[in-house]
Formats: structure tokens, C-alpha cells, sequence
């Protein structure tokens, strides 16, 4: 699917508009050879396409225009041809992250680089909407991330694990609320984000996310 931002309706002076446009410009600077060894990425040379995975699906994106298209999968929703922070975050991954593998351990948003100075965004905008969202609904919220390819996990109430891109990994974990409490929340990232990610990136990640989560919940 081909994206032109201006389908979004954004305005020119918009505060989505200005980074796509510093990002774009220096994808279309950027060496896809380079790309594919640094990260690891299949690159098509003669279609000049990169094969990205992001959130359950996989995407070839081609070099110097990004454009986006997914391949034949089950999910139903693809966030990176209709997100304009999924596709900032995914264009900012090509153009600075490495190939990092995890030890297996995982830490809370606090526990990142800068993760304390952005912490109550990060709640609002990320683990009370988790909570508030299906904290109360984890039949949903387990068909949801089963359509997603998300694995399951053993924490909390009910939980699972999601790979946003090649082996960076992120937990959703909830508890049922009662008559006594709320529900609540949790959201754990393998513990190599920090060597690609900044601590704005990983609260896009969890706003991208939940946002994909809604999207195929419409359509379960």
C-alpha cells in the first residue's frame, strides 16, 4: 500500500509533518545495503525492498521512498501503512538501531535511560489506557494479541508478549479488577531496547501498540 501523508490530512506545520519529512529525507540518503547488514534485514537489491517485521506482520518497504506493503498474513490491521508514529518509529529504527539480541530479562519503562523523567506520560499514555482499556475485558484482550501473533506469558491476570521489530520484545500484563480495586497493568521491555531505542521511542511504542490492539479488536 503506497502512503502519501497528505492522505492523513495532516497540515503542513503539523508536529507529525516535520519529522516525517527530516526522516524521509535522510532514508533517502541512507545506504539499504548498509541498513540490511547493521540490522540484520533481508534487502531485494534488484526491487530494492527491505523485509521488516513489525507487530505480528511483515512488511517489505522499499528504498529511497518507503513505500509500505504487507504480505498475506491473518492479522487484518497493519499499523505501518496507517500509522504516521509507527512509521516515524520503524524509519527511525532503519536509520539508527542495531542488531541487538536480549539476555532474557526484562525491565519496567522506569528502570530505562531517561525512563523517569518521562514516567507519567508513559502511565497516562501507555499502562493506565492498557488497564482501562481491557482490564475488564481479557477475553478481548486475549483474542486480540492471539491475532496479533503475540505469545502467551504467565504473569499477572492475563499477559503477553509482543515482537515489535527482530528480537526487541515488549510484555503487556494485566490484573482483573474487583469490587475492592481497579484493574491495573504492567508493560516490560527486553532489556536491549535502550541500544536502539530512546525512551520517547518506547512510549510510542506502547501508544502504537494499544492502538493496533483497538484496531483489530474492530474487526475480531
Amino acid at each position: 500500500m503506497a502512503f502519501d501523508l497528505n492522505d492523513l490530512g495532516y497540515e503542513k506545520d503539523s508536529k507529525e509533518r516535520m519529522p516525517w519529512e527530516h526522516y524521509t529525507e535522510a532514508y533517502q540518503k541512507a545506504d539499504p545495503e548498509e541498513i540490511s547488514r547493521r540490522l540484520n534485514l533481508p534487502y531485494d537489491e534488484t526491487r530494492k525492498v527491505l523485509t521488516v517485521y513489525f507487530l505480528g506482520s511483515t512488511y517489505e518497504i522499499s528504498w529511497p521512498d518507503f513505500q509500505v506493503s504487507h504480505l498475506d498474513d491473518s492479522v487484518g490491521y497493519y499499523p505501518l501503512e496507517e500509522m504516521i508514529y509507527a512509521k516515524i518509529l520503524v524509519i527511525r529504527y532503519l536509520l539508527e538501531a542495531v542488531d541487538s539480541t536480549p539476555s532474557g530479562a526484562y525491565k519496567t519503562y522506569r528502570e530505562m535511560p531517561w525512563g523517569e523523567v518521562y514516567l507519567r506520560q508513559f502511565d497516562g499514555r501507555c499502562i493506565k489506557r492498557l488497564a482501562f482499556s481491557y482490564g475488564n475485558r481479557l477475553e478481548q484482550f486475549e483474542k486480540t494479541m492471539e491475532r496479533m501473533q503475540a505469545r502467551k506469558t504467565k504473569f499477572g491476570d492475563c499477559s503477553y508478549e509482543v515482537e515489535l521489530v527482530k528480537n526487541y520484545f515488549v510484555q503487556f500484563i494485566l490484573w482483573e479488577g474487583d469490587e475492592e480495586f481497579p484493574p491495573s497493568s504492567q508493560i516490560l521491555f527486553s532489556d536491549n531496547f535502550p541500544t536502539s531505542f530512546s525512551a520517547e521511542d518506547m512510549a510510542v511504542v506502547g501508544d502504537v501498540t494499544i492502538g493496533t490492539m483497538k484496531e483489530i479488536g474492530k474487526i475480531l
